[in-house]
């Protein structure tokens, strides 16, 4: 769909609800859909009550952190307050409430009867299978129904489809160069700010042996109540918490409050270390807005223009390697995959290039494997329900890739342990960006090292029980093998990739005892995933 029409519908749809809002109207706002900014809200309408609600469908459909769930939970009720408060009708239907059926049909279908309801309305989900749920719930429908934009993204669900039409392949860098121009984001007329795009190349740092990074900024509230809402609930789910001490936000001042942060403390150093990892710091110089983003506390385009202008106001402290860096990630990443999604769904959610099928082993669950970087990882995501790009990518999601995991099993990892996951973004990085489960239509090659990238950028392997250098042997790091295991068991679908001929020529190069005791070390390891 094109902007013009993009625009026009949404224009056609505020037209309809002009009209329909004299009559009884319940309006839907899902839990990721918390945006303080939406037109709906600009003026209180005695005929419209606004619902929210806290389901069973969404809590169950995978094991989700305690700490995600509670953190919708939060922003959600406190959402709700915001709206009750501008003097707006709201329903908000907590998880313990008596009525509430656990799905989002029976609940409507109970509460527009109830209420008399007139007329329904709902915001576009950002989930293939919601959107396809409300569709289905408006088709049978008696009353009549509209659906509006969410307001919140930079591009429409299908502008990047009509962007590439035509073209065998995506590029995430034409369509972040699209998202400048059409922004006016950094830019001198057509062309970006000093002639260059892109300053990835700058972005690549390990963080310096004795560097303190800044201390987090993080939220100190007491979410018992929630807590026990959910654990008398029975609602299973992973990782831990510290109720009386709960760190993300629940509104859209506490998100603005860490983007603030971030802004002064962080972003002269974020990108210099963006790719680094450490055992000793969690956050480093990261953000952690996604969680407001996602949830849309935050819009993407105030993020960036705030960013924007607080690098011009401190362009001698911040470079502009550090402020392109995140630009891109949101405006160019974010939204990339966000129009994958929307062009690939629901193959996209099937697709297996690799035919890759092992079972996701349990330390991904309990942190428990003498793989350092692994270990770390995993338990820095258990404890806080966030890990950053590259621990997600070069690390959880390399391993797995290594390993021949199914990809059906790693979706419901990241979908499940990270509080910023939601389909739409978690699904197009898993199987598309980590796992090249889609063949190359989110990244043109896998995106898998050995230890060597792993040392690189972090400080795992020097006190990891597996040697770093070691390809075969008792302590030889898992990675090493795996890497030329990898290959050579998917050269027929991998070797005319222009990307990694290197690889394949390495590998052709070394003596046949050598690739055949790599192969041999490899297949011992992967028999016995479990007790690495």
């Amino acid at each position: 769909m094109s902007n013009y029409f993009a625009t026009l519908r949404v224009t056609l749809l505020s037209g309809v609800t002009a009209i329909n809002i004299m009559k009884k109207t319940l309006r839907l706002i899902l839990g990721d859909q918390l945006n303080y900014q939406h037109s709906w809200f600009e003026k209180k309408e005695k005929n419209v009550i606004y619902l929210l609600m806290e389901l069973r469908q969404e809590t169950d459909y995978v094991a989700h952190h305690i700490q995600k769930v509670v953190a919708f939970f939060e922003a959600m009720e406190a959402f709700s307050k915001h709206l009750k408060q501008k003097k707006h009708q709201v329903i908000y239907w907590k998880l313990d409430k008596k009525e509430n059926r656990k799905s989002i049909v029976e609940n409507l279908n109970f509460l527009i009867e109830k209420n008399k309801i007139e007329h329904f309305e709902y915001q576009l989900p950002d989930e293939y299978r919601l959107d396809e749920q409300l569709k289905e719930f408006c088709q049978n429908l008696e009353i009549n129904s509209n659906v509006v934009d969410s307001e919140h993204f930079m591009s429409t669900r299908f502008e990047l489809r009509d962007f590439f039409e035509g073209k065998k392949t995506y590029l995430m860098e034409s369509f972040y160069r699209s998202m400048r121009r059409k922004y006016d984001l950094m830019m001198e007329g057509d062309k970006p700010l000093t002639g260059k795009w892109n300053y990835d190349k700058e972005n690549r740092k390990k963080l310096p042996k004795d560097h303190v990074p800044i201390e987090p900024f993080v939220f100190e509230k007491d979410v018992s109540k929630t807590h026990q809402r959910i654990l008398d609930a029975e609602v299973k789910t992973i990782g831990n918490i510290i109720p009386t001490n709960f760190i993300w936000p629940s509104n859209r001042e506490e998100s603005l409050q860490l983007l603030d942060f971030f802004l002064k403390k962080c972003l002269p150093l974020f990108g210099t270390y963006q790719d680094a990892m450490t055992p000793h710091y969690w956050s480093l110089y990261h953000s952690r807005i996604s969680f407001s983003m996602n949830v849309k506390m935050l819009s993407p385009l105030e993020v960036v223009k705030a960013a924007i202008a607080h690098w011009e106001k401190n362009q001698a402290e911040i470079s502009i390697a550090q402020i392109e860096g995140f630009v891109r990630q949101i405006i160019g990443w974010r939204e990339y995959m966000r129009g994958v999604y929307w062009a690939k769904m629901p193959d996209f959610a099937n697709m297996n290039y690799l035919n890759h099928d092992k079972k996701l082993p349990d330390y991904f669950w309990t942190g428990k494997t003498k793989m350092h970087c692994v270990r770390h990882s995993v338990q820095q995501s258990l404890d806080y329900a966030y890990a950053h790009h590259i621990q997600r990518l070069m690390v959880t999601g390399n391993f797995a890739l290594l390993a021949g995991i199914s990809p059906d099993e790693l979706d419901e990892w990241y979908l499940g342990i990270y509080i910023d996951a939601i389909e739409w973004v978690e699904i197009t990085n898993t199987r598309g960006m980590s796992q090249f489960a889609d063949g190359g239509i989110v990244g043109t090659k896998p995106y898998v090292s050995s230890a060597n990238y792993v040392d690189k950028m972090s400080h795992y392997c020097k006190t990891c029980f597996y040697n770093k250098k070691e390809k075969t042997g008792e302590r030889a790091c898992p990675f090493n093998s795996f890497y030329w295991h990898f290959y050579d068991r998917h050269r027929d679908k991998l070797e005319k990739n222009s990307r990694i001929g290197m690889a394949y020529r390495l590998w052709n190069k070394m003596d046949k005892d050598k690739r055949d005791g790599i192969l041999e070390q490899a297949n011992k390891y992967l028999k016995n995933l479990e007790d690495l």
